[in-house]
């Protein structure tokens, strides 16, 4: 399918490996890539990516009010158009580029790694859960709604399985041919997840404005409010009073969540991908660690007690902010609610930050090489924890600024405060931990050591009596007879290898409690403003100082990438728990 062009290049970039096989006593070294401008195709598949979403972005924030003449059906529309050709290129590159001769002639190892996949199929399961539930609801009435409603979720359907099976096979793939259609693709997908990202944050924040207005006016206020200006879908107009509907209904916004956090997850994957459009590794500085994820061996399980805890409790605050806060409405039960919710997370929050702490003082103690060789899926994932974490920075100074200067101050402020204060923390003191830790090489093997002590320890265990031979008693000295530049074996010497490794391991297995235990509370911190536990909207200090229109805007902007944030540092935390 097109692959001679690119063929001759990328058998001369294999002429070239082969080359340098056989020349064993020369420095490897990597082959230069044959592209003409590398930059110049990267520059124009950027460009493409950066028109696309720009029109996206414009439509789907364009959707948000009533006055402006855009509908949801023509965000659904372009949506729809470009999951459409991303599907049609990926089979393109399943079937054509990746089986063309030297397409892929090396992997990124860093790339793509299994626990990464794996949430990525787990959030696809979801997702695909919400096109069901999404396709059911709107089944219900399919007579008032526009067809682009039915078919978008079919769609959207199709396209997060074939994107999935796509990245889980082709993630670390380093294309060497097509080059430019390869990168325009790729932005392509990741525009369209992007896209799709922002249409379902802005569709889930809409359904819980209109979800907090319904529970203070009547049904009649609400639908005048609607026609007046208030922005409402399509599907608003057309009643859904059946049982089975509002099952439909309830489910797929509950599990939008997951639908946010898998476009988030593909588009880092994608991205990565390509990174590595025409990159060529050298496998002898390109270390590849084959590393067993082993949960339950080297630990002492203090931290997966520990963070089992925080997660069962969370849950508990979790439902019960549910039932007291968007199931009520006294105030005595709201602000019980708030109390409950904001010394749950200060104990958690402090929790993180001094046992984040307490790894980043272990890292002193743990003499380790630092990997400092090139690694674009740890350098995204930098880059994505430090951005997403600005998301919650914004909402903490913001929620900061008001409580300082608005009066008077009550006990839920004073908890607001320190939570805020916490948040930034915590969020610093994290980062530092899991930056370092990734930029740590994995810990060698037990009997890896310098090649005095490699002899020292296998003769220990060949024959004790036969080392004796060659060691000296402790009384005696060295005869003169002995040979000059010959080294003396001292018994003592036999047991340092043996005590190293001992040495080691506490480190290691607290590295490893603090990363589960991290890991768990990401999860619950996660799952809590996720699924509703969201007392940015339910606390009326920054709601009466910035006012109804500016103070929700901002944690509609800010709080998913606090979200993101959060399910991010997951991975990656399991990543240095692997590592430790």
């Amino acid at each position: 399918m097109g692959c001679g062009h690119k063929d001759d290049k990328a058998s001369l970039a294999s002429s070239q490996i082969a080359s340098f096989s056989h020349q064993p006593h020369q420095a490897p070294s990597t082959p230069a890539s044959k592209e003409v401008w590398k930059k110049g195709g990267r520059m124009f598949s950027i460009l493409l990516a950066v028109h696309l979403a720009l029109l996206a972005c414009t439509l789907v924030s364009s959707g948000a009010f009533e006055k402006i003449a855009v509908h949801d059906y023509d965000v659904f529309f372009l949506l729809t158009v470009m999951m459409l050709i991303v599907i049609v290129w990926i089979i393109f590159y399943l079937a054509g580029t990746s089986r063309c001769p030297d397409a892929i002639l090396c992997k990124d190892s860093h790339a793509g790694p299994v626990w990464l996949r794996g949430g990525l199929i787990l959030f696809a399961l979801f997702s695909l859960v919400m096109d069901v539930f999404k396709i059911g609801y709107y089944s219900s009435f399919y007579s008032c709604l526009s067809a682009i409603k039915i078919i978008y979720p079919i769609v959207q359907a199709i396209f997060v399985g074939v994107q999935t099976y796509f990245l889980w096979i082709s993630a670390k793939d380093c294309v060497h041919v097509h080059l430019n259609v390869t990168r325009c693709g790729l932005m392509l997908t990741l525009t369209t997840n992007l896209a799709v990202w922002m249409s379902a944050v802005t569709d889930e924040s809409v359904h819980k404005a209109h979800s907090k207005l319904k529970k203070n006016v009547t049904e009649e206020i609400f639908r005048w409010l609607l026609k007046v200006g208030m922005r409402s879908t399509s599907a608003e107009a057309c009643n859904c009073n059946s049982q089975t509907c509002q099952i439909f209904k309830n489910g797929y916004f509950w599990l939008y969540p997951f639908n946010i956090e898998y476009s988030l997850f593909a588009s880092a994957m994608v991205y990565v991908m390509w990174k590595n459009v025409g990159r060529f590794i050298d496998h002898h500085s390109h270390h590849i660690h084959h590393l067993k994820f082993r949960l339950f061996r080297r630990t002492f399980f203090v931290g997966i007690v520990l963070g089992l805890i925080i997660l069962v409790s969370g849950l508990g605050v979790l439902i019960l902010y549910e039932v007291q806060v968007n199931s009520s409405t006294e105030s005595s039960k709201k602000s019980q609610a708030l109390t409950m919710y904001y010394i749950f997370n200060i104990v958690c929050l402090g929790l993180m930050s001094l046992v984040c702490v307490g790894g980043s003082v272990i890292y002193r103690f743990d003499k380790r090489d630092m990997d400092r060789h090139k690694n674009p899926t740890r350098t995204l994932d930098v880059a994505l924890l430090m951005g997403a974490a600005l998301g919650q920075y914004a909402i903490s100074y913001y929620s900061i600024v008001a409580i300082v200067a608005s009066t008077p101050r009550d006990a839920i402020s004073a908890l607001n405060l320190t939570y805020a204060l916490l948040m930034i923390a915590q969020h610093t003191f994290q980062n530092i931990f899991i930056i370092e830790g990734l930029h740590r090489q994995p810990p060698k093997e037990d009997h890896k050591h310098d090649s005095h002590q490699k002899d020292l320890y296998g003769l220990t265990f060949v024959n004790i009596n036969a080392v004796s031979l060659r060691v000296p008693d402790s009384d005696s000295t060295l005869a003169p007879s002995t040979t000059p530049g010959t080294e003396v074996i001292h018994p003592s010497d036999l047991g340092r290898p043996l005590a190293t490794p001992k040495k080691m391991n506490w480190r290691r297995k607290l590295l490893r409690e603090i990363s589960m235990f991290l890991l768990l509370s990401n999860i619950i911190l996660w799952i809590m403003p996720a699924f509703g536990a969201r007392p940015q909207f339910d606390n009326d200090t920054e709601l009466n100082f910035y006012g109804d229109s500016m103070w929700p805007a901002i944690v509609d902007i800010c709080l998913p990438f606090g979200i993101f944030y959060r399910m991010h540092a997951v991975a990656s935390l399991l990543e240095v728990y692997i590592v430790s």
